[in-house]
């Protein structure tokens, strides 16, 4: 019974409930998503117009999500602007993301029919 109890008080839950609370957030999982299929970085006209969210939306998000470690800010030496691209966690994180949006995506087709 002990065993059990400190599987369910395991700290880690606490990392979880941090990633989702991000992702939840409106755009997030989008914003992330778009990043990570994306072969080149990404500048924030370009980010706003694929996720389609206003500026307000899209640059909290963005802020909130390289805070996280999810974004990072990256300079084009050609154009001399800043864009965005995922980080190595977010790369990891990749296969979850794509699991949730196959998994919507069959709930969004059957409730649909």
């Amino acid at each position: 019974m002990e065993s059990a109890s400190r599987d369910v008080c395991d700290p880690r839950f606490g990392e979880v409930d941090k990633i989702l609370e991000q992702l939840t957030k409106s755009k997030a999982l989008h914003i992330l998503m778009v990043l990570d299929r994306s072969p080149n970085p990404l500048r924030f006209s370009n980010l706003k117009e694929l996720v389609e969210a206003p500026s307000t939306t899209v640059s909290r998000r963005l802020k909130e999500l390289e805070d996280f470690g999810l974004v990072k800010r990256v300079r084009d030496k050609d154009a001399k602007a800043i864009m965005y691209a995922p980080t190595e966690d977010t790369k990891s994180l990749s296969p979850v993301m794509q699991s949730m949006f196959d998994w919507a995506s069959i709930r969004y087709e059957r409730d649909s029919a």
